[in-house]
């Protein structure tokens, strides 16, 4: 049954974070958001982990700098997100998704995230130890932090027209990280981990969850 519990992080700072899966679950999840605060996109995504029989934990990033925010994909919500980011480093990040992990209680814990998420799956696969597996949707920080050691399995899952993060990028990330299994789907553009572009999610389907103790990969709403 899905709730939303409080957290606090080893620095301190309490936050909210939407939880799901079967409480004797031995493998979990740490779900994260994109720029647009835990919505109604990630709680679906977290539920269909859960659904998996996934103990399953949506940290609110966005706490840190405003609590409760929920926004939508329009031009508006994309500015405020952008806004909010900007206020949480991503040492507080790291703070809460480890924090996040500890809660989940469970031997097995792996981290899937989409955009910032994505970006942030990335960072904590290579500056915590705490992750049997990581899988970054589209993050468009990865490239800058491309040389990074990755210290668990990494799965990464790039659109081919994403404005935002070119093939180019994408192939320097490739070389960087022979190690990592670098999806690109043909057609897809940023945000192809929504239920909205059907065409990209038929070829990401066969991807879905393969254990904590590996990486976890769904992109199905």
């Amino acid at each position: 049954m899905s709730k939303t519990i409080t957290v606090t992080a080893a620095d301190g700072h309490s936050f909210g974070a939407y939880v799901n899966g079967p409480e004797n679950a031995t493998r979990g999840l740490v779900v994260l958001q994109e720029i647009f605060g835990v919505n109604h996109h990630v709680r679906v995504m977290a539920d269909s982990y859960a659904a998996a029989g996934y103990k399953v934990i949506a940290p609110a990033l966005f706490d840190r700098a405003e609590s409760g925010v929920e926004l939508g994909y329009g031009p508006d919500d994309r500015k405020r997100g952008v806004e909010l980011k900007g206020k949480v480093t991503d040492a507080m990040a790291l703070a809460d998704i480890l924090a996040s992990a500890k809660a989940l209680n469970v031997a097995k814990v792996g981290v899937v995230g989409y955009c910032w998420g994505g970006t942030l799956s990335w960072l904590a696969a290579t500056e915590s130890t705490a992750f049997g597996g990581a899988s970054c949707w589209y993050g468009g920080g990865i490239a800058a932090a491309k040389n990074a050691h990755a210290n668990t399995a990494v799965q990464m899952h790039f659109g081919e027209t994403d404005g935002s993060i070119p093939v180019t990028a994408i192939d320097e990330i490739k070389a960087a990280q022979p190690g990592a299994a670098v999806y690109v789907y043909a057609g897809a553009g940023h945000g192809f981990g929504r239920s909205f572009d059907q065409g990209a999610q038929a070829g990401a389907g066969g991807r879905r969850t393969s254990g904590a103790g590996g990486v976890s990969a769904c992109g199905r709403d």
